[in-house]
């Protein structure tokens, strides 16, 4: 497993890409009040400030599968977007919400949560006409993301991370289209190329788990292990809550990925982020390295709650430490 690496430097090539403006204060590090997320890394280039450090990541991403890198099947994206039913099929939000459910689950999602949109989750200059986000979990095969990052000669982690992002976007057109057939308005959100929705806060209203201190979700079946997509929708549906399990009381005492990430990134301390005090990862120092390695993951693969068998065990010890009149 890699270690920081006080020697660490970044390629110069690839640090002539970045821009003047510092990618921690686009994000709002330091900002005490509250604000949407101003587009970044993963949206349009022409809509961010790191958009020539994007291309030209994503460029060597391009020469990279075409120089014959094993990448692996990676799987479709999905079907395309159907027209919404002229006529509205008749139900409750009860059971509109268990027949959402019952469907993403027989249709490639792992985890669903419904929550409402928050104006804060919407990037600046991009809009959600729907009131409700379905959020979609989608696991990852740990045995392939426990070789993270990539190298030349293993793409086992970046081969598992296209193919779940696929997923996730089949995922979400099926289900958009199944609400589309009801005759609702629905949108899919799905990654990497981001758009209108910032989908981590939003999963965590949805009760997806808690934000742990490598900046990614730890659910607490699947740890940090899965990627995410998204619904958004008019359809009556019951919102979800938070799960609250321990995990965030854990990361506090936990230096397994800010010792493993090999640039540094990941704060040790949550900081003041929009408003918000939170864990956060050095984007200044994050991306030189993803961009090095042509992806990462790292700090997800080695982090304690994603390895199989381990979850559960966690959750009751959490539990146990958090137990009224525990000396």
């Amino acid at each position: 497993m890699p270690k920081i690496d006080p020697n660490y430097t970044p390629d110069p090539e690839l640090l002539a890409h970045m821009p003047g403006v510092s990618g921690n204060t686009v994000n709002g590090l330091g900002e005490s009040e509250p604000r949407p997320p101003s587009c970044f890394f993963w949206h349009p280039p022409d809509r961010q400030t790191h958009g020539g450090l994007q291309r030209y990541v994503m460029t060597r991403m391009e020469a990279a599968r075409d120089g014959g890198r094993n990448w692996g099947d990676v799987g479709d994206r999905g079907p395309v977007l159907v027209p919404i039913a002229a006529e509205r099929s008749e139900g409750d939000a009860e059971a509109w919400t268990a027949a959402t459910k019952d469907f993403a689950t027989a249709n490639e999602a792992d985890l669903v949560g419904i929550v409402d949109v928050d104006p804060l989750w919407i990037y600046d200059s991009y809009r959600i006409d729907e009131r409700r986000l379905v959020m979609l979990g989608l696991a990852q095969d740990y045995d392939k993301m426990r070789h993270a990052p990539p190298s030349p000669g293993n793409q086992h982690s970046n081969t598992e991370v296209r193919r779940q992002y696929n997923r996730a976007s089949r995922a979400a057109m099926k289900l958009a289209n199944f609400i589309r057939g009801l005759g609702y308005p629905a949108t899919p959100h799905a990654g990497p190329m981001a758009a209108a929705l910032n989908m981590i806060p939003a999963a965590l209203a949805a009760g997806f788990g808690e934000l742990g201190k490598h900046g990614s979700i730890i659910n607490r079946k699947l740890g940090s292990n899965f990627r995410i997509a998204a619904v958004s929708t008019d359809l009556p549906l019951v919102p979800d809550g938070p799960d609250l399990f321990g995990a965030d009381d854990f990361c506090t005492h936990c230096r397994v990925c800010t010792d493993a990430c090999p640039p540094g990134a990941i704060f040790d301390a949550k900081q003041m982020v929009r408003g918000e005090r939170k864990w956060y990862v050095d984007f200044d120092k994050c991306i030189p390295y993803f961009g090095e390695r042509l992806g990462c993951a790292l700090c997800m693969a080695v982090c304690p709650w994603s390895r199989p068998g381990v979850a559960d065990n966690l959750v009751v010890k959490m539990a146990q430490r958090r137990r009224p009149g525990r000396p």
